[in-house]
């Protein structure tokens, strides 16, 4: 997550979606080794008007165990889990993240994808209702994947804290959101086609996403994903709060693009 997209650490963008959806304290999960460049990179996150907490999972055993890691963090709050190489964009995201954030139950999303193989795999029927949840099936039963985007209540951690491993040996997401399913708690959201989600976890896919990003951006002289463009743009800091952060890179296109966005204004 330390690697580019394009101009800016993979990490910003998993960050940049928490923080429209309006969520400002976040815990980073790392490993071992990335943990001391993850924490000199972003710091305690006091300067985006946020609280950046870190966390380690020594052995990569699934993505439930975040919530086992985080219990403490989470403590009774609802909760939401963004996986650090997945890329959002889309018109009006942060809107539809902001309606979706305080799920009495579960909230997940469906992407139509080409190889549903791949991914957790949601299948449902003509109105909506999902049928069944599969970890990367060999024989999909839609094309739908679910990203790693998901808001849940407190229920979670004690579903977290209850999962066997699976064949492979981890603690499935997709086992989190089957309980759900089966407790009749869970809500799928369908992304539209005017959405593009990312997954950076190959060679292949770290390429396309940095040009996707270098086009997007190119073309509409906007960024995505600049974190402290978004903090300003959210109120979690204000005008002298961003002209600071952008001072010292004034010299770099990053900087000026943050001092001409203040210019602007709002």
């Amino acid at each position: 997550q330390l690697m580019p997209i394009y101009d800016k650490p993979m990490i910003y963008h998993p960050l940049s979606t928490l923080m429209i959806a309006g969520i400002r304290d976040i815990l980073i999960i790392t490993t071992p080794e990335d943990a001391p460049s993850f924490q000199r990179l972003l710091g305690d996150g006091s300067a985006l008007g946020c609280s950046f907490t870190y966390a380690v999972q020594e052995v990569p055993n699934g993505l439930a165990q975040a919530f086992v890691l985080g219990k403490e963090f989470i403590g009774h709050d609802k909760v939401a889990l963004v996986l650090g190489d997945n890329i959002f964009y889309g018109k009006s995201f942060g809107r539809t993240l902001r309606n979706l954030n305080n799920p009495e139950g579960a909230t997940v999303f469906a992407y139509h994808v080409s190889d549903p193989g791949q991914y957790g795999v949601v299948d449902f029927d003509g109105d909506g209702k999902v049928l069944s949840i599969e970890e990367k099936p060999a024989n999909p039963k839609s094309n739908y994947a679910i990203p790693g985007l998901y808001f849940y209540d407190n229920d979670v951690v004690g579903i977290a804290e209850n999962l066997e491993p699976s064949a492979r040996g981890e603690y499935e997401i997709t086992d989190v959101n089957k309980a759900y399913l089966e407790a009749g708690k869970l809500r799928v959201e369908v992304l539209d086609r005017g959405m593009a989600w990312l997954d950076t976890g190959t060679h292949a896919s770290l390429m396309q996403a940095s040009q996707f990003v270098q086009v997007v951006e190119d073309r509409q002289g906007l960024k995505i994903g600049c974190l402290e463009e978004i903090a300003w743009r959210m109120g979690f800091i204000d005008d002298a709060q961003l002209e600071a952060l952008a001072q010292p890179l004034v010299k770099s296109g990053y900087g000026k693009y943050l001092m001409d966005q203040l210019r602007r204004g709002r």
